[in-house]
């Protein structure tokens, strides 16, 4: 099995701690996570000012805030990351885990024309990937493989919805791609997160499946956008194609939220308009040999993050803890890799690496959901975890 190895070089973003880092550890002393700030002279655990990342996104400027906490050293940046990785590891000493505790761990599906029609295949398909390839062609010269340019919800939008009616080329996944309403649905459940360097969960039922690299952003409860992150929103074509109705099945499995590396909050020199200009980056190197890259511009998005975030959080739906939100992806990986017209699916052990200048890289090994670490700490563990401690 291929080892993961984890430095700051290769997961600090590319100006390395001039960010306002956050992220969270798993404290083998304490039997339970400290929040810590990332720093150039260390880590530091702040959990005595901030028992939970969501307290620290909760305040008015989690930014200035972060700054200012005082905590703990408890180690080098490089000596926490190289204890990350489960192979290997040192249990009496600390590692990195996902930087999101409490929030409500949200997606926006079908964000970019390129995954909209992917998604379309998918149905049309039914699952069935060796149908995928034809249906592509045909789909892509009906409608085109352009329409990033379209807003969703617009009249022209919904001229081209009645177009596609009347053709019998309609499919829910264009509703939600061009229609006014975003696709909003939960991930995973708050705290069942994993970081970089953990093991990822594929379930074991499916035969075609992708990763999904993105942009997740961070959400305070009043709806304001507070920092991002990245993010694999691992996926089932397979299982979702075959009905809508398996969303959940598709995407909430043992281990198949990754984020991370750390919480960059926003400031004077990092601000929504870099997550708006975002280009991110995955890479695939399989255990067969196989490597795949491939890259997904935000720029390219068909509805703001601001709108995203609105579609999620406001008046008609309450996060009192706040929420992280995948944003979606424009890049679904289609290059064959087991033999012509197949396409692209995971093999167990594949490393995959996601990466962004502003927010650095997180990296994760596939595994069938079975063989990943059951999640076992939830909030109500968290809780008596802190009580314990003294710090709620």
């Amino acid at each position: 099995m291929t080892k993961i190895a984890l430095k700051p070089e290769t997961t600090l973003p590319d100006d390395g701690y001039a960010g306002v880092l956050a992220g969270r550890v798993w404290r083998p002393d304490v039997d339970g996570p400290s929040v810590v700030a990332i720093r150039a002279d260390g880590v530091f655990d702040i959990s005595s000012t901030f028992p939970t990342m969501r307290d620290l996104c909760e305040t008015a400027d989690p930014a200035a805030s972060l700054k200012a906490a005082k905590g703990e050293n408890i180690g080098s940046l490089e000596a926490i990351l190289a204890n990350t990785p489960p192979d290997g590891r040192d249990t009496t000493k600390p590692w990195l885990i996902a930087p999101n505790d409490l929030q409500a761990i949200k997606a926006a599906g079908v964000t970019f024309a390129v995954s909209m029609l992917e998604r379309v295949i998918e149905e049309k398909a039914r699952g069935d990937f060796q149908a995928a390839a034809k249906l592509r062609t045909e789909i892509t010269a009906l409608i085109g493989d352009d329409l990033s340019k379209l807003k969703p919800g617009s009249p022209d939008a919904m001229k081209l919805k009645e177009v596609l009616i009347a053709q019998g080329a309609w499919s829910q996944y264009l509703e939600v791609g061009i229609g006014p309403d975003a696709e909003i649905f939960t991930k995973a459940p708050s705290m069942s997160a994993v970081g970089t360097g953990a093991d990822a969960g594929l379930h074991p039922m499916s035969t075609w499946n992708n990763p999904e690299p993105e942009v997740v952003i961070v959400v305070a409860s009043t709806g304001k956008i507070v920092g991002g992150m990245l993010g694999n929103d691992v996926n089932l074509r397979d299982v979702e194609g075959r009905s809508a109705l398996l969303l959940g099945k598709a995407k909430d499995n043992n281990a198949s939220a990754v984020t991370g590396p750390f919480i960059r909050f926003f400031d004077g020199a990092f601000t929504l308009d870099d997550l708006r200009t975002a280009v991110v980056t995955l890479r695939v190197e399989g255990p067969d040999g196989f490597s795949l890259e491939g890259s997904s511009s935000l720029a390219k998005i068909s509805r703001d993050l601001a709108d995203l975030s609105a579609q999620m959080l406001g008046k008609h739906h309450q996060y009192p803890d706040g929420a992280v939100l995948y944003t979606g992806t424009m890049y679904s990986p289609i290059k064959d890799r087991d033999a012509p017209g197949k396409g692209f699916t995971h093999k167990m052990g594949d490393i995959v690496t996601v990466h962004t200048p502003k927010l650095g890289s997180i990296v994760s090994r596939m595994q069938s959901a079975y063989d990943c670490p059951p999640w076992t700490f939830g909030a109500s563990h968290l809780m008596r975890n802190l009580a314990k401690r003294g710090l709620i």
